[in-house]
């Protein structure tokens, strides 16, 4: 198991609320009814090819529930296991920015609990406009609390966006980051480090590319293949084979060492039930793939953001 006692090579999001907040910190899960753009035909059909029916959310309670019947639930099982008393609500299936304002705001509303010390909003980047942004500035200033937004963007490489079917560009993804920041929102975005189409050369460019953006925090996961979507025809039928674990500590570490040492890491790597999927994480716990990441970085004494020497004017720096 992990050494959490061990000061880590990057800055983990644990530590992260602690010296906001000054105690621990956890998001509840809250799932909505509510569907996606690129499901319905709005910006596509089908989805991205690794999503399943559900999203992305395996620990959510079902949508029907009220978000205040949500976090009930959530807070009675959290608190007493983990000693957590503060919360953030984690809007976190499909996207949830795709709704009629009123609804949107009432939502959004409803997770504003008193234990709660912010919001997060799971979206896409073609999912923002001012209108939703214009509400959560409102509530952020009626109910004080914080407002996270987390950005799916998987990759930095046009040519895989189109491949795995996210149905928007980069173009979309850079608008929306620039937009969320200048109402000085924090802002997530979500990678995937080992799909087949990206290259170690796709890693870093992407940790360059939200450095230089100034996105306030990432979420890292390797690829699920998920049971009865085309991903998983695709990966059954042999068309595209997965890069090893050690080759994936490989990349995220380098995604690390170009990073921001700012920006703030969610996760390493993420975990999905294995009964709902055909691979995840090499059948390995996702402890131990985060263990196997920091046993390589201290090897090469790593740290995250000491390759980060790209920005500000690199190649005037003789003259200065």
């Amino acid at each position: 198991m992990s050494d959490t006692s061990k000061p880590k090579r990057y800055r983990m999001v644990s530590k992260f609320y602690r010296e906001k907040y000054g105690e621990k910190v956890y998001k509840l899960p809250v799932a909505l009814p509510l569907t996606c753009p690129n499901r319905d035909g709005s910006a596509g059909v089908g989805g991205c090819v690794f999503c399943g029916e559900i999203g992305a959310g395996y620990e959510n309670r079902p949508a029907w529930m009220t978000v205040q019947m949500q976090l009930d639930e959530n807070i009675a099982h959290i608190a007493p296991k983990y000693k957590a008393y503060k919360y953030i609500p984690y809007y976190q299936n499909f996207s949830n920015t795709y709704l009629n304002l009123e609804d949107f705001r009432a939502y959004m509303e409803a997770g504003c609990i008193d234990s709660a010390v912010g919001i997060a909003i799971a979206t896409r980047p073609d999912c923002i406009a001012e209108e939703y942004l214009e509400i959560l500035k409102d509530i952020q200033e009626k109910y004080n609390k914080d407002i996270y937004i987390e950005l799916g963007l998987q990759s930095v490489n046009y040519h895989t966006l189109e491949k795995i079917n996210r149905g928007h560009s980069m173009a979309e993804f850079i608008d929306a980051v620039l937009r969320i920041k200048r109402y000085g929102f924090n802002v997530t975005t979500h990678m995937i480090l080992n799909l087949p189409w990206d290259t170690m050369e796709d890693t870093i460019e992407g940790a360059k590319i939200l450095s230089a953006l100034g996105v306030d925090q990432v979420k890292l996961h390797a690829l699920y293949i998920v049971k009865n979507t085309l991903m998983a025809k695709w990966y059954q039928e042999g068309q595209f084979t997965l890069i090893s674990a050690e080759e994936y500590a490989d990349r995220v570490i380098a995604f690390l060492r170009h990073l921001d040492p700012n920006i703030v890491l969610q996760r390493l790597v993420g975990r999905a039930p294995e009964d709902n999927t055909l691979f995840t994480n090499w059948s390995m716990g996702w402890w131990r793939v985060q263990d196997l990441i920091d046993e390589r970085m201290e090897a090469l004494d790593a740290h995250q953001g000491d390759l980060c020497n790209y920005l500000n004017g690199r190649a005037v720096r003789k003259f200065l």
